[in-house]
């Protein structure tokens, strides 16, 4: 399987911190991945190691298989859509696709039009004064008319309303399966992520805490309801992500690595949400799930 993001331990810190520490994973070509963590998590940097913007303190990043780092072949495969989704407010739509077919080799300048055109984007008004959503539909249209095989995009529907988030996933989706590409969405939304991701990368206090296709994911965990459990191993349980517990009963979140056939646990399917929260109030118990668009 081609991969084409990979990580071996990498590491960015700023100052004392680490933003990023011992962060493993891979992104296979074609998948639609979602990227998750709260604030501070180390998403946004990760994405700007991704592209080259920033340099590794530890580990390496590799992009088809070579450091993005003043990798100019590679940097023009990629299409990365920051998370103020940064235009040059003073110039016209269409002034900026002319300025992109100026500075990129591979440019498609008739799409950027056409997907403009559809979305109903004054080509001549000036990007500073178009809605926050139609900002981000140009930042993508650019992105798209590099025709990139790798697309990072973060956060751009987090100052959306739900209508217009919904129409931006829904034409992002339709222009990366005509070409193909691969797509790496940071996002705090997980319902919306949950509705057009295949993949999820769930970062945490600093590291990758799961990685992985959505539906293999899903189907390796479990929850387990039955008697209070006081640590003795249950057949089939490969880890105890996350339990709560009550004078006589506890509920388990698991990874599981065989058959559940305990009867003394009542066993359940999980959904993506009930996965990624678990994780992150793993890696951090004062994981603010209002911040995640759920109730507590």
């Amino acid at each position: 399987m081609d991969m084409v993001l990979e990580t071996d331990q990498l590491g960015k810190r700023y100052g004392g911190n680490w933003a990023l520490r011992d962060c493993s994973l891979h992104l296979p070509a074609g998948r639609v991945a979602a990227l998750v963590g709260p604030n501070g998590a180390g998403k946004s940097t990760l994405l700007h190691l991704a592209v080259g913007l920033l340099r590794p303190d530890a580990g390496t990043v590799r992009i088809f298989g070579e450091s993005p780092y003043a990798n100019t072949s590679i940097l023009a495969d990629i299409g990365f859509v920051a998370q103020d989704t940064p235009v040059y407010r003073d110039f016209s739509a269409t002034e900026l696709v002319t300025m992109g077919g100026k500075l990129n080799e591979r440019w498609d300048a008739t799409l950027a039009r056409t997907r403009l055109a559809q979305l109903g984007i004054p080509p001549d008004k000036p990007v500073g004064r178009l809605s926050g959503g139609q900002r981000a539909q140009v930042a993508l249209a650019l992105a798209l008319a590099k025709r990139p095989r790798l697309l990072l995009l973060d956060e751009p529907v987090a100052s959306l309303d739900p209508l217009a988030r919904r129409e931006f996933l829904q034409s992002l989706m339709g222009s990366v399966a005509e070409a193909g590409t691969t797509v790496l969405l940071s996002s705090h939304l997980l319902a919306d992520l949950e509705r057009v991701c295949d993949h999820v990368i769930v970062l945490s206090t600093a590291r990758a805490r799961l990685s992985g296709s959505v539906d293999e994911i899903v189907d390796g965990h479990r929850q387990l309801v039955g008697p209070r459990h006081g640590g003795e191993p249950i057949r089939g349980v490969a880890e105890i992500v996350r339990a709560s517990h009550t004078d006589r009963q506890s509920t388990l979140l698991v990874r599981t690595n065989g058959s559940i056939n305990d009867p003394a646990w009542t066993v359940h399917e999980v959904t993506l949400e009930d996965l990624i929260l678990a994780y992150l109030a793993d890696g951090d118990t004062n994981t603010n799930h209002e911040a995640w668009g759920v109730p507590a």
